[in-house]
């Protein structure tokens, strides 16, 4: 963002914009490109999604305004939901159901691992070319992906029937009205959106603020951008845990308790203040470390989960598109009551407030999803 609005005079406001445009995508289209995805078939929706990120960064290099990079944006938002909304019902329907759990686990690396590398690499390429060179070689990684997709990941037919518990077939090959009043009427796919919300609105808040943290704690400019990416690195092994822990048959109601509640006691931790002290800067960044690693089994357990609680085998996208629309909405709402909270109080000692109060709702989502998850039983008919 500084060289952006060095170079192209980016107002505060418009990289606000320029930050938030992607999940104002998600936030209006999620739901509807899950349909489409269980509707023209989930290989051929990841490919068009990697194409359009490929073309907007592409693009995006060559872009001269703010206006222009605001609309690449918003194609890049697109291309994104269309590649993420059909990744778990592909997952489901590649691999062997005992290795389910851990292939879902492994899948929700992707934001916290992504989020990371940009931290660490993107200074580093901006330190040596100029900013449209990030954008190019974006593009070309969307490229390397898409040939990927094309040449390993198979053709998909017809979705497999599913047994749920009640011990009739699921539909498949219903219209989207009948798989939108389905995904909706059903309990499953709220439960896990509203988890994924409450975990998504307080991680993207810490994480996004942390640089601004460290900074007024006197670090330099290069040290906070390195500790960011650690705690977002972190998030990926709660991520892989979480499948791991699944796959030995860890209940996922457990897993997302003992996320929120650790994510509850390091936000405490790192923010909370004592007689107008806080702990040291060591303990406190010790505290978001656990803050994002043992929460990070909360994605990781909510896909496994989506794909178990979808109502039907074509609905898995449509399930983990209204997951991922309510996951946008709480990465949009998120970091600006996080502010809030802290212009009202003066400083960052109360945030800590908005993080335990996330997290207990997502304690009570979690013992709801627990339940509807031993009432559900899965078995596929080749």
């Amino acid at each position: 963002m500084p060289v952006l609005q060095q170079q192209l005079g980016v107002t505060l406001v418009q990289a606000g914009f320029l930050l938030s445009m992607v999940q104002l995508a998600g936030m209006t289209l999620g739901l509807a490109v899950g349909l489409g995805a269980d509707a023209l078939g989930l290989r051929r929706t990841m490919l068009t999604g990697l194409g359009l990120l490929a073309l907007a960064s592409g693009l995006g290099g060559f872009a001269d305004t703010v206006g222009g990079l605001l609309v690449l944006r918003a194609l890049e938002g697109l291309g994104f939901l269309l590649v993420v909304m059909p990744a778990p019902a592909m997952i489901r329907r590649t691999v062997a159901l005992a290795q389910l759990n851990a292939r879902m686990g492994w899948w929700g690396t992707y934001m916290p691992l992504g989020s990371a590398m940009a931290l660490l690499l993107g200074p580093l390429v901006l330190m040596h070319f100029p900013w449209q060179v990030w954008w190019w070689l974006l593009g070309a990684a969307s490229v390397l992906a898409w040939l990927a997709v094309w040449w390993c990941v198979p053709v998909l037919g017809p979705a497999a029937a599913v047994v749920l518990a009640v011990g009739a077939p699921a539909a498949s090959g219903a219209g989207w009205a009948q798989r939108l009043g389905l995904t909706l009427r059903s309990p499953g796919p709220w439960l896990v959106s509203l988890s994924f919300m409450v975990y998504s609105s307080q991680w993207i808040a810490v994480i996004g603020f942390l640089p601004t943290v460290y900074a007024q704690a006197g670090l330099a400019s290069g040290m906070t951008g390195v500790l960011t990416a650690c705690v977002a690195l972190a998030n990926v092994s709660g991520n892989i845990l979480s499948g791991r822990l699944l796959q030995r048959g860890w209940r996922a109601e457990r897993l997302l308790q003992i996320g929120f509640a650790c994510m509850a006691l390091g936000a405490v931790g790192a923010f909370a203040q004592w007689h107008g002290q806080g702990l040291p800067l060591p303990l406190r960044f010790v505290e978001v470390v656990l803050f994002s690693a043992v929460g990070g089994q909360i994605p990781g357990t909510l896909f496994a989960s989506a794909v178990r609680l979808a109502p039907s085998e074509d609905t898995v996208s449509t399930t983990v598109g209204y997951m991922q629309q309510w996951s946008a909405f709480g990465q949009f709402a998120g970091p600006p009551l996080v502010a809030w909270v802290a212009a009202g109080t003066g400083g960052w000692q109360w945030t800590w407030l908005v993080t335990v109060t996330l997290c207990v709702a997502g304690g009570l989502l979690a013992r709801r999803i627990g339940k509807a998850c031993a009432s559900v039983s899965i078995s596929f008919k080749v």
